[in-house]
């Protein structure tokens, strides 16, 4: 079975090989020190110290492969290509909420990069889903568990 493609931007490519960068040079190097200062310690079955640092490690190598294994399935969408006369992932919109008229404002992005905190959400949320393909001015269902949500899309953008 093929894996699933890990789409992209530029952004978040360049974002995740940075994280990838300093785990393998310098967070490898700083465990093995604190590794090798526990060790010094003497017995390592009641060693605090040596427990937490092996504990790091672990986790530092199972992000470098979850790091690697995005990255060899990574698609990546080149923003400045992306057409803004529907949305798509890479773009920016500001859409309203047609019963409350908050105006939101998203991109969207891959699963790999969304963080609703920071107004990325993935094309495939509900949301994002939903506002795939949608054009200036259209109007939009969201079915959530509170019932249908509408919104307007009032711009589309190319993300900078």
């Amino acid at each position: 079975m093929a894996e699933k493609k890990n789409i992209l931007t530029y952004a978040g490519l360049r974002q995740l090989e940075e994280e990838l960068q300093d785990l393998k040079v310098n967070r490898r190097r700083q465990v093995a020190q604190k590794i090798k200062e526990a060790r010094e310690q003497g017995d390592l079955s009641e060693n605090a110290e040596y427990d937490a640092a092996k504990d790091e490690q672990r986790d530092i190598e199972a992000r470098i492969e979850e790091i690697d294994k995005i990255l060899k399935n990574a698609e990546v969408v080149v923003e400045e290509d992306v057409d803004v006369d529907a949305i798509n992932i890479g773009c920016s919109v500001k859409i309203m909420d047609m019963e409350y008229e908050d105006i939101l404002e998203y991109k969207i992005v891959g699963s790999t990069e969304a963080n609703s905190l920071k107004g990325k959400i993935s094309n495939e949320s509900p949301v994002g889903k939903a506002l795939i393909g949608a054009k200036l001015g259209q109007v939009i269902e969201v079915e959530t568990q509170a019932g249908i949500i509408q919104y307007k899309v009032l711009e589309i953008q190319k993300t900078n």
